[in-house]
């Protein structure tokens, strides 16, 4: 059982923490999501190695994980926000990420999951509709809002920036 889980470990690991981080848009957070959802899968591996898709499994309960780790730091940013301001200095990643970040989380969770596991995943819409459970054309629609969407996020961000260095 051991050899089992652990090459399959080896060989899924990479995509699935690449998946995550896409989604959350924080490597250290993939990482940590991506390894308690290996850690459930290895707790019922006779179960999951079972599966067709076993990664479709991890991948399945890391999103799960995710949600509801956002679903605790909202609720947190919110008693934050009632709290006030702290004295916290900030040394963030570059402007860029950061647009591209903020532009992934504002899309809706299913838009994002679709390009996660598109365009990092190279899965096909086939797959990913086999993935998450919905027909065909409502990942291809998906995709096609979520590119719309980042692409004016996108832009928005690249005017936000020419403004401030017109006005500078």
């Amino acid at each position: 059982m051991s050899t089992d889980f652990d090459n399959f470990y080896t060989t899924a690991v990479r995509r699935v923490v690449l998946y995550l981080y896409a989604a959350c848009g924080d490597r250290s957070d993939a990482q940590d999501i991506a390894q308690e959802a290996f850690a459930r899968a290895w707790q019922h591996w006779p179960k999951v190695s079972g599966y067709e898709d076993p990664e479709a499994w991890v991948r399945t309960v890391a999103w799960r994980i995710m949600s509801n780790r956002w679903r605790g730091l909202q609720r947190a940013l919110s008693t934050r926000i009632r709290l006030g301001p702290t004295d916290d200095v900030a040394h963030g990643p570059s402007p860029d990420r950061v647009a591209v970040i903020d532009a992934l989380q504002r899309l809706p969770r299913p838009q994002r999951q679709a390009i996660a596991l598109h365009y990092l995943m190279d899965m096909p819409v086939d797959e990913i509709a086999a993935t998450t459970g919905v027909p065909a054309g409502t990942v291809k629609a998906r995709l096609s809002r979520a590119r719309t969407a980042l692409g004016r996020l996108l832009d928005d961000h690249e005017q936000e920036i020419s403004d401030v260095a017109t006005h500078a």
